[in-house]
């Protein structure tokens, strides 16, 4: 059942198209203000994920609703992107970003991108000034170690995903400022920040809350990663990410908490998998973290899969 599982999401993602490799040559007829000569990858790890550019649309506008509103169709253990800033506190449900990644936002007077990339299951908020100026995230329809790439309209540059940097274009080279938020399940934000507000979405005859890639994370291997993985966790194991040193989330949920020099890390349960059953708020309990500082401030920090810290951090530590 697992593997016909993988073999219809595996479907529904090349229905839009073949995942090929590809180059400048051919890409520029699709980018034809992208400055290829500047990059800092080999454009051999890019691969087509399927959908053309913005084949996976990004929110422009995103509309909310206050937290208690009857209209808010969220389970309480469904996986939201939660931001606080300033005096403002925003969830953006996984269910929603499944099928558009990126959603452009201003919280308080802050631009942010808040970004989910299914296929590394990380999820990242990303400050949008670059240089003094305000820029705008599509998504490119290109992977690389399987992670979404992004794009900016101002200058077409595409910017990984994973690690905010842009790998080819104008940009190349920059990096964006990832700002502190974390993954909670629904009820407890609700309870957390009482006139908090929640993205709702933005219509269409898309099913929110089914999830298109059932099974996913009891997969033998990650969809369209083509690189190497020698970690003794399975490829698809959740991991807390800090920078460069990981912990598992089965051995967080063994422990409870884990003290550093510089991090108090803290995982309780109640939250369900985004990729596990076919209806998100039917998926099994994989917890959710807090990491913070001894002053009592968030960290920054990612929940994603093994291969994909693996391929971004090789040489990063990771507990298990």
């Amino acid at each position: 059942m697992l593997r016909l599982a993988c073999l219809a999401f595996s479907g529904l993602l090349a229905a839009t198209g073949p995942a090929v490799a590809g180059g400048p040559d051919m890409w520029r007829l699709e980018w034809p203000h992208t400055d290829f000569s500047r990059s800092t990858v080999d454009f051999d790890e890019i691969t087509s994920g399927g959908p053309p550019r913005d084949g996976i649309p990004a929110i422009d506008d995103p509309q909310f609703r206050r937290v208690g509103d009857p209209r808010i169709e969220l389970a309480d253990n469904e996986p939201v992107i939660a931001c606080a800033y300033e005096e403002e506190a925003r969830a953006y449900p996984l269910r929603i970003l499944m099928f558009h990644e990126i959603v452009n936002d201003i919280i308080g007077e802050l631009p942010i991108a808040v970004s989910y990339c299914p296929l590394c299951n990380v999820s990242i908020v990303f400050d949008r000034r670059v240089d003094g100026r305000v820029l705008d995230f599509g998504t490119t329809g290109k992977l690389r170690n399987s992670d979404l790439i992004m794009y900016d309209r101002q200058t077409e540059s595409w910017w990984q995903q994973f690690v905010g940097e842009a790998i080819v274009g104008e940009l190349t080279g920059h990096r964006l400022r990832m700002m502190p938020s974390r993954v909670m399940p629904y009820g407890l934000f609700a309870a957390s920040y009482p006139h908090g507000k929640v993205l709702q979405p933005p219509g269409g005859a898309i099913a929110y809350g089914r999830n298109p890639y059932a099974y996913y994370d009891s997969a033998d291997w990650p969809f369209m990663f083509h690189g190497d993985y020698d970690r003794d966790l399975a490829p698809l194991d959740y991991v807390l990410a800090v920078g460069d040193e990981g912990w598992s989330l089965d051995l967080l949920s063994r422990v409870g908490r884990i003290e550093t020099d510089s991090l108090i890390i803290e995982w309780r349960p109640g939250m369900a998998s985004a990729l596990d059953e076919a209806w998100i708020p039917n998926g099994r309990d994989i917890g959710h973290v807090t990491v913070m500082n001894h002053d009592g401030e968030p960290v920054v920090h990612g929940i994603t899969f093994a291969f994909a810290f693996a391929a971004f951090h090789p040489d990063g530590v990771l507990h298990h």
